[in-house]
């Protein structure tokens, strides 16, 4: 089967990138945001507020499967009774400081070696993620020199639909060119990346095991992959240099 494969599509979030926890920076993210948007409460309670928002966001988008934008984020569920027209020219750094109260985004230590190898190998690379951020993984990508390593980047925030429905399966497919039955997904949800790569029709799906996914939406029994890795090194194993005609 690794023969047919032509595109390989990975995960971000605990799949390509891990979140380390640091206080300090947690802390100085929380003051900032409060800061931004002129919050008149301490930045843990306006936090702790923005959870409760954020809980009813996220519980809308997995029950429909559509994914907000950050203006609409912001505008509609975080900070509903602020002026529009002052949040939304914010609403991307206010993602960016959400996201980086939970710690810092590093990437896995074998994540750049294997995307570089994978390429060299002959394979179409691209990431497929649900994320409500539009610009974290593309800045990302660009600093660590890896943006020419993939084809295509398909984001639910700036797409709009997410994982698990196909959709945002087959559009990264066909912005690639390639035949999803010719792909295989890496991901680290088996109750979301299993059913979306199946309903895609992508040939292959694998899951990297990560505990804290797990432990947070564990596995039903019923999401079976094609493969279980456990660190992205693995992927070099698994897929040969292609042999092209």
């Amino acid at each position: 089967m690794n023969h047919e494969i032509e595109a390989i599509f990975l995960d971000h979030g605990n799949t390509l990138r891990i979140v380390v926890k640091d206080e300090p920076f947690q802390a100085q993210a929380r003051q900032q945001l409060a800061t931004l948007v002129g919050a008149q409460v301490s930045p843990e309670a306006l936090c702790e507020q923005l959870e409760e928002r954020f809980k009813v966001c996220k519980k809308r988008a997995k029950e429909t499967m559509i994914e907000a934008s950050e203006k609409e984020l912001w505008t509609r569920w975080m900070l509903p009774e602020w002026p529009p027209e002052k949040i939304t020219p914010m609403s991307g750094r206010l993602t960016r400081l959400w996201r980086d109260r939970d710690g810092r985004r590093v990437p896995r230590p074998d994540a750049k070696q294997v995307i570089i190898e994978l390429s060299r190998r002959g394979y179409c690379l691209g990431i497929i993620a649900n994320t409500i951020t539009e610009t974290e993984i593309p800045d990302w990508l660009e600093e660590d020199g890896l943006t020419p390593y993939f084809e295509t980047v398909i984001l639910s925030s700036i797409f709009g639909h997410r994982k698990p429905g196909p959709q945002i399966y087959l559009e990264a497919a066909r912005r690639a060119g390639v035949d999803p039955a010719r792909s295989v997904y890496v991901g680290d949800n088996p109750s979301r990346d299993i059913l979306g790569t199946r309903r895609a029709g992508f040939g292959m799906a694998i899951i990297l095991i990560e505990p804290d996914t797990l432990e947070k939406e564990p596995s039903t029994g019923d999401d079976k992959p094609d493969l279980i890795i456990h660190r992205l090194s693995e992927l070099l194993d698994v897929f040969p240099a292609r042999q092209f005609a």
